[in-house]
């Protein structure tokens, strides 16, 4: 296949190092930015830089710019797509784009649009951290405006040729309310935790829990407020659910009601392995 991707950030630029090393593919590539371009060509992230001239070469456009950039960015390249492209985005929510999507599928209805998600990252942004096996056992989500088997299968089978264990076929709502919970509300957390004063003291005593729950406060702040603005309804119930739950907590300790504490942390430890064997019998 032809593949233009559009943004050339950590999930562009790891997404065109992973395809173009496989050598199965040919990477045109494009980037705001000229210093960018120049090191995703040292990187080897892309094969040729994407133009509008050459964009009618593309059998996939992947947009990985900030959600509210995408329906900017894509339309600068839609006039020049040949019938039957598919387009398909990397944006961390997916409402608002299916929407947008579906309004460009009005105006081009011979282009196949797709709501896309790899749920893979680092705490790290731009081309300079982007790495050959980002995508390794991860999950791809897609949710399609319309079905068609051909194209979610083709999809699949190249998510999967570039490390992805699973590819989830999903709708917009569901993608949204569960991102909120498993990435947009960790970040929230984390970026909490790291606000203590006792976080400048923590050398010498902390380990693998200090480490697991600060990761992810290294943030883009700009792309991360985006995407908690723009999933507000979900993330808020969500934030209801662990302030909650954590107030629980303070009264118990604060009371010092250890029955209460140890029932708490049952609760937590009994919910985690349920959820896991479940996981595992699913994979079974």
């Amino acid at each position: 296949m032809n593949i233009g991707i559009v943004g050339l950030g950590l999930m562009g630029g790891s997404f065109g190092r992973a395809i173009c090393k496989s050598g199965e593919h040919n990477v045109f590539g494009y980037d705001v930015n000229e210093q960018v371009m120049l090191k995703a060509q040292l990187l080897k992230a892309i094969n040729q830089p994407l133009t509008k001239e050459n964009a009618n070469q593309l059998d996939l456009l992947i947009v990985a710019v900030f959600s509210r950039k995408f329906k900017e960015v894509v339309q600068e390249f839609l006039p020049f797509l040949k019938d039957q492209a598919i387009v398909i985005d990397f944006c961390g929510i997916k409402r608002t784009i299916i929407s947008q999507m579906q309004e460009l599928n009005k105006l081009y209805p011979n282009i196949f649009f797709i709501g896309g998600h790899p749920m893979a990252g680092r705490e790290f942004s731009g081309i300079e951290h982007s790495q050959c096996n980002l995508f390794n056992k991860a999950s791809m989500i897609l949710v399609p405006i319309k079905e068609d088997i051909f194209v979610e299968s083709k999809l699949k089978n190249l998510f999967l040729s570039i490390g992805c264990d699973k590819v989830v076929i999903t709708d917009a709502k569901t993608h949204d309310k569960n991102i909120a919970y498993t990435s947009q509300l960790c970040h929230i957390v984390s970026s909490s935790f790291i606000k203590s004063p006792t976080a400048e003291k923590h050398f010498g005593f902390s380990a693998g829990s200090y480490k697991d729950m600060t990761r992810v406060a290294r943030m883009n702040a700009d792309m991360w407020a985006e995407l908690v603005l723009d999933n507000s309804d979900y993330v808020v119930e969500e934030l209801d659910i662990i302030i909650n739950n954590l107030n629980e907590f303070k009264n118990a300790i604060a009371s010092k009601n250890g029955k209460k504490v140890k029932e708490l942390f049952e609760e937590g430890n009994n919910k985690k392995i349920s959820i896991d064997l479940g996981r595992n019998k699913c994979k079974q």
